[in-house]
């Protein structure tokens, strides 16, 4: 346990950078689709999208894996603590999922060969901010309130709505 609050530490740190990268990533691909008329423009933001995935995004979310995986070998009590521990788990499973989906999006956009708008990217560009609400909750709060859940996901489901009509 001595070294618990240390890996606390470097977990909350990886995390913050991965969601850097899950914000900002679908943001670069709405400026890439709409900006798609201007190649020097063009060329820039691959580069940013390529960087921000491979030198950020990607080494983070697996230090956030690493770290967690290590939080439990060092403290298993964390298996017991409630089923807070396993919604996150789930929702984590939804964010790795989410951050390879962007990788997919990236290649599409590289090869020009991508048939989504800069709307749908406004809108995709929602779901880490859910997900990252639910986490959030889930681990301060300790416990799954599942009308918070349902309320949070009716919300992310008209948000999505609101920005892709």
């Amino acid at each position: 346990m001595e070294y618990y609050n240390w890996v606390l530490a470097f977990h909350v740190m990886a995390f913050m950078s991965w969601m850097a990268m899950l914000f900002y990533l679908p943001r670069l691909f709405v400026y890439h689709v709409e900006h798609a008329n201007k190649p020097q423009f063009g060329e820039v933001v691959k580069i940013q999208e390529y960087k921000i995935y491979h030198y950020i995004g990607h080494p983070a979310m697996w230090a956030t894996i690493a770290s967690g995986v290590l939080m439990i070998i060092i403290n298993p009590y964390l298996l017991q603590s409630g089923a807070w521990l396993y919604a996150k788990i789930a929702v984590l499973l939804l964010l790795i999922a989410y951050s390879y989906s962007l990788e997919y999006y990236r290649k599409k956009l590289e090869s020009g060969k991508c048939i989504k708008n800069g709307k749908f990217f406004r809108a995709y560009n929602e779901v880490p901010t859910f997900l990252s609400i639910l986490i959030v909750v889930y681990v301060v709060l300790k416990t799954v309130s599942l009308v918070f859940t349902l309320l949070t996901l009716l919300l992310f489901a008209f948000t999505w709505y609101m920005i892709a009509k």
